[in-house]
């Protein structure tokens, strides 16, 4: 099992248009359930919450500004950041929203080593409100927190099973990729996750693993890597010298 790790959740992945509030309890439920499972075999959990189900700043009105529809995106984080906590609560587990900047009593500031005692403490991290400034995704956040609590791996919960070498939704003969360096998602602009974070995870040297966050077990799986035969996803790192497909 990987000891730490840090997961990019999508704010779509925890949302349903046909809730009242907004949120996929039963989604909600599956993935804190998962969590508490490979936490109790030892591994430490840190998340990072996008804000999509709430509010995207690309569908602003055209007139609006940059940076106000980049502090709407970080205030939706942090709702849905506490949804999670609580929802982690509800199954017995502790949990704290941590964020960069403060939010009154509502969450905690962000420090590395309160983190990591935290986490040691079996508590689970979950980070809101990206940096804190605009222009920088959820995505940059997730390799900058890897880098800084040195995750073993990022994980990359998506709804798709993995890296394509094409649109697999456009087109039906994109074929997926079971392993490939940095270096090529970005070369190639495969568009797992901004350029930042794909520098930022490079440069610190720790892998990624993309898969499908609706798979069965998903979760489980991921943080068992490499020690289990039934991952469908796509793993990325600095030592892969030959890229290959599934």
């Amino acid at each position: 099992m990987l000891k730490r790790v840090v997961i990019k959740l999508s704010g779509e992945a925890i949302g349903s248009q046909e809730s009242k509030t907004g949120y996929n309890d039963k989604v909600v439920d599956a993935i804190v359930k998962q969590i508490i499972e490979v936490k109790q075999v030892g591994t430490q959990v840190a998340l990072i919450i996008g804000g999509g189900n709430l509010w995207r700043g690309i569908y602003a009105r055209p007139d609006m500004n940059r940076v106000k529809a980049d502090q709407m995106g970080m205030l939706a984080t942090v709702m849905n950041a506490i949804y999670l906590t609580e929802a982690f609560k509800r199954q017995g587990q502790n949990a704290k929203v941590v964020t960069p900047i403060p939010f009154g009593t509502m969450t905690s500031v962000y420090e590395k080593d309160t983190a990591l005692e935290w986490m040691s403490q079996g508590i689970v991290l979950v980070n809101a409100a990206g940096l804190g400034h605009p222009y920088f995704s959820t995505d940059t956040v997730t390799a900058l927190r890897a880098a800084e609590l040195e995750a073993d791996c990022i994980l990359y919960a998506k709804n798709i099973s993995g890296v394509y070498d094409s649109d697999p939704r456009k087109n039906p003969n994109a074929r997926k990729f079971k392993a490939l360096s940095y270096s090529a998602e970005i070369s190639r602009d495969l568009k797992v996750a901004d350029l930042s974070a794909m520098h930022l995870a490079r440069e610190a040297k720790i892998p990624s693993y993309v898969f499908g966050l609706n798979e069965p077990n998903s979760i489980t799986l991921a943080c068992a890597y490499p020690k289990t035969e039934n991952l469908n996803g796509t793993y990325i790192s600095v030592d892969i010298e030959e890229d290959y497909y599934d």
